[in-house]
Order: C-alpha cells, then structure tokens, then sequence
C-alpha cells in the first residue's frame, strides 16, 4: 500500500520539524516516554513516510540517523535515500520515488529552495502540499511566494545567477507553481515556528509549538553559567572569519560562557580556531539544538547570534529558567561578497523573534 504521506527531508531540523508537524496533526502515537525520554510502544503504522535525501557531510549524516531513530520510535516508516552518493544516485532516487510520490495524497517538504525537492514537485500530483520549517529560509520563502518572485535563498538574493541557475530555473518556476494554492484542487500550508508577516493568498499557516519535543524530552536541569550557539554565516559567506571569531571571543569573555555548540556545517578548521583562540568547549551534538538544550543539562544563558534558534528555543524551553540573549550582526562584519539583502535578512530575523534578550552594540563589543 502506498503512503498517504510522503516527508521529504535533507536536513535533522527538517525531520525534527516534520515530527512536530506530525504530532499536531495527530499522526503520532498516544503513549508515554520510555527511558531516556524516548517513545515506547509506537504503532507499526502511521500513514507518513520519512524520505531521507541523505546530504554527504558526516554530521548532518550522524544528526539525521539519530532522528530517523526517534521516527521510527514514533512509529512512521523511514527511507533512506543516498541521494547524492555519485553521479548516477539523483536519476536512481528520483526514478525510484517517481510511482510513489504520483499517488501520495499529500506532500510534506523541509526545503522548497532546494533543487533536490523542485525536481520532486514536477512529478507529483498530490493536491496537499506542506513546508516545514528549514529555518529562518521559511520567512524568505513566504515573502516570496506571496510576492510571485523566483524561489532563491536569501544569502544569494541580488548576486548574478549562474550557468546552473540557469538551467534549473524552468524547474525551480514549476515548483513554485506547484506551491501556489488552487482552491480545493490544491491546499498548501507552511507549519512554522517563525513570524510571517506576508501570508501568500489562500496559504494555510500553522504554528509550530514545539509540542512534541516538549513532550518528549525534559524539562532539562539548568546550570549556572552560558552556553554560545554557532552559526554556518562564515561558511556561507557572510560574515568574515576574523570578525566572527572576535564576536565570539568578546561574548565569551563578558558573559562567562563555556561551551560552544556547534552548527552542524561550520568547518573544523573555524571550530579549531575557535577553542584556541577563545578557550571555549566545543561541542558537536548529536541532535538538533532544540533537543540537545530540552534534555539538558544547559545554561541558564544562550547565546546566540541571528538564526532559527532564537525562534525555535524559547518554545521548546518555555517553562524554564532559561534565557535566550541574542547578538546582532555588525554591519562591519560582512563580506565583500555578501548579499545586499544579507543585512536586512539578519536584522528582521532579530526583530521579529519573541522572548528573547537583546544585547546592546556596546554589551556586543565586549
């Protein structure tokens, strides 16, 4: 039998976010936590299926099989794609998933930015489409689509678009087509955590509690202190490497901070620098922050810099004492090479986030 509903994730927030997207809309077995915070006693069946379009770097990879775990926990079927494991994998995944996607009856993806799930909308026929959360990109992807422009993720808005850009663009506007709701013949909706202010016309939108993680896991045990949250801006280009490390050096310093958790794509060779130059402890989780920081043990502090985590972590950590302090991004730290709309990205993402501390320029400068 077919699945009713096929998941498309590349990313572990991405198949956190589907979970949630799941558990509110009571896909989820009813039982208790087993040990360690983890279901028990999950049904076989759950009408969703988790398709995994597997990135190559090792941490993403890690982070991904461990959420598959708790997928299957919670008693829905995991496929595991190696869908970039060499030249012939994408025309191997995407013929195998061809039948199944033409009769799923609804479609879930994390990432509608990539070319990997563009591919995927111009075959399918189902007439639900939802986006969850792939981070802070959801509030570009809404604006977008309600302001009818080309699907582009917002580090590369305003740069030159190339040979590949190209290409794919007749692909990437079938997908955003796809995207555009048509009444009963189709539905979509985004489940986020983050703050739309355009909703595209006849776009359901559905917020995203954070239920399920809350559920599960927690409430952690708080400690004295702060822990800093990394971010992937050096790697993408955005933000220049010296800077960075002096942003993390000085919050460091002022705030007592001790660990430094890692985001999954930021290279070893910044991470290296990072624990030499600022003494901090790096940690690499095994799971997404909202996990990591709702099991515990975490700091009464985070802090962090603009991204999804100053969203998504004051809702799976409501109830606690936790703080969550937020540090803007200078503009002065930018790359030559970055994205007119880099900064004003940034500073929304700030702005609109609930519940959090935000330091002043003077706090940031130590």
């Amino acid at each position: 039998m077919s699945p009713r509903t096929l998941a498309f994730v590349e990313s572990p927030v991405q198949l956190l976010n589907v979970l949630e997207w799941a558990h509110a809309r009571g896909h989820t077995a009813d039982r208790a936590p087993g040990p360690g915070g983890t279901a028990s006693g999950a049904r076989p069946e759950s009408g969703l299926t988790l398709v995994v379009l597997s990135p190559t770097d090792p941490m993403s990879r890690g982070q991904l099989r461990r959420m598959a775990q708790l997928a299957r926990d919670e008693g829905h079927e995991v496929r595991w794609e190696e869908a970039r494991g060499g030249a012939g994998a994408p025309l191997r995944t995407i013929g195998g998933l061809a039948g199944p996607l033409r009769r799923a009856a609804r479609v879930v993806m994390g990432d509608p930015f990539s070319r990997y799930v563009q591919l995927l909308l111009t075959i399918t026929r189902a007439r639900e489409l939802v986006v969850v959360d792939d981070g802070t990109a959801t509030m570009e992807f809404v604006g977008q689509l309600a302001r009818g422009e080309r699907l582009v993720r917002w580090h590369r808005k305003g740069g030159r678009r190339g040979p590949r850009d190209l290409v794919l663009g007749p692909v990437s506007a079938v997908a955003r087509r796809r995207l555009t709701p048509r009444g009963e013949r189709r539905r979509v909706e985004v489940f986020s955590s983050m703050p739309i202010d355009e909703t595209p016309q006849g776009v359901t939108v559905t917020a995203n509690r954070f239920a399920w993680t809350r559920a599960r896991f927690g409430p952690p045990a708080v400690i004295a202190g702060a822990d800093l949250v990394g971010t992937s801006l050096v790697e993408t280009g955005v933000v220049d490497a010296d800077r960075y490390v002096d942003a993390v050096r000085a919050l460091a310093r002022a705030h007592g901070a001790i660990r430094y958790f890692a985001h999954r794509r930021e290279s070893t060779e910044k991470l290296h620098r990072l624990a030499v130059e600022t003494g901090l402890q790096i940690v690499r989780p095994e799971l997404p922050l909202e996990l990591i920081a709702r099991r515990g043990p975490i700091g009464r502090t985070i802090l962090s810099f603009p991204s999804t985590v100053v969203h998504t972590l004051p809702l799976a950590l409501a109830g606690t004492e936790v703080r969550v302090t937020v540090c803007d991004i200078e503009p002065s730290w930018l790359t030559a090479h970055a994205s007119p709309r880099a900064q004003g990205f940034l500073s929304g993402v700030t702005g609109t986030a609930r519940d959090v501390h935000r330091l002043a320029r003077t706090a940031q400068a130590g």
